[in-house]
C-alpha cells in the first residue's frame, strides 16, 4: 500500500471534514465499550491520532482514564484538537514497556509499512491481555462505504489495503489473536448534499490515489446524487479487536 506523508494541506482537509459529530460517535462508543472497559487509572493510546478527534472523544467519554496520543506527522500534530500529541510511529513509540491498557488505531492500518514490526511494538507497550482496537476499511469490504458508490475506481485502491486476514496474520507473529470483528454504522454526513459540499480529496487516501479523470467523474456522480433530497449518509467501517 502506498503511504501518504500528511502535509499541511492534507491535515487541514482532514481536520475540516473527517471529524464525526459528537452525536454520531454514539455507535462507536457502544462498540468500543464491548471490548474496552474504562476504569480509573487506565491508559488508552490513540496511535496515529491525526488531528486528535478520537483522543478528544476518549477524554470526554472517560475523564477518569489517561489518554495518550501519538502521530508521526508534524502537520497533524499541529492541528490536533487534543494535546499533547507526541511524535512516534506504529513501530517506534516513545512509551514504556507494558504501560498501556489498550491501543486504538483509526483509519491508520493501511499507512503502516511493516505490520509485523508494528505488532511487536504494540505488544511491547501493552499490558498482557489488553486489546488492540482497529477501526478501518479493509480490502474487499467496500460495500457499506458510500464513498465507493460515487468513486468506484477507488475500490482498486482499497483492495491494496491490508485485509482482515493480513492483519490477523501479521499480529499473530507477536502473539495476538482476533477476539472480535464487527461493522459499526456511523452517520458520515447529514445528507448527500452535505457530503458533496464537504468533500475534500486530500482527506481521503483512496481519492488521492485515483486519476484526476476518475476523481472528476466521481465528483460529477456525487453532485448529481446531491440534487435529490436525501436522509443521512450512513456508512459502516469495521472494528477489528485483537488481544
Amino acid at each position: 500500500m502506498a503511504l501518504i506523508a500528511y502535509d499541511s494541506v492534507d491535515a487541514a482537509a482532514f481536520h475540516a471534514t473527517r471529524h464525526l459529530r459528537d452525536d454520531d460517535l454514539a455507535t462507536w462508543r457502544t462498540a468500543i465499550s464491548r471490548h474496552f472497559e474504562a476504569r480509573p487509572g487506565m491508559r488508552l493510546l490513540d496511535l496515529g491520532c491525526g488531528t486528535g478527534s478520537w483522543a478528544h472523544a476518549f477524554r470526554t467519554w472517560w475523564p477518569e482514564i489517561g489518554v495518550v496520543a501519538v502521530d508521526p506527522s508534524a502537520a497533524m500534530r499541529e492541528r490536533a484538537v487534543f494535546q499533547p500529541v507526541v511524535p512516534g510511529a506504529a513501530d517506534d513509540m516513545p512509551l514504556r514497556d507494558g504501560s498501556l491498557d489498550g491501543v486504538w488505531l483509526s483509519t491508520v492500518i493501511h499507512h503502516v509499512a511493516d505490520l509485523a514490526a508494528a505488532a511487536r511494538e504494540i505488544r511491547r507497550v501493552l499490558k498482557p491481555g489488553a486489546p488492540v482496537l482497529i477501526r478501518s476499511a479493509f480490502a474487499g469490504r467496500h460495500e457499506a462505504i458510500s464513498l465507493f458508490h460515487w468513486f468506484p475506481e477507488a475500490v482498486a485502491v482499497l483492495d491494496r489495503y491490508p485485509s482482515i486476514a493480513d492483519v490477523e496474520a501479521a499480529f499473530a507473529t507477536a502473539g495476538f489473536t482476533v477476539t472480535g470483528c464487527e461493522p459499526v454504522p456511523q452517520v458520515t454526513a447529514p445528507s448527500i448534499a452535505d457530503a458533496a459540499a464537504g468533500l475534500r480529496r486530500e482527506a481521503h487516501t483512496p481519492l488521492q490515489l485515483i486519476s484526476d479523470e476518475a476523481y472528476a467523474a466521481g465528483v460529477a456522480r456525487l453532485n448529481d446524487a446531491a440534487r435529490t433530497p436525501s436522509g443521512p449518509v450512513v456508512d459502516a467501517l469495521d472494528l477489528l479487536v485483537l488481544r
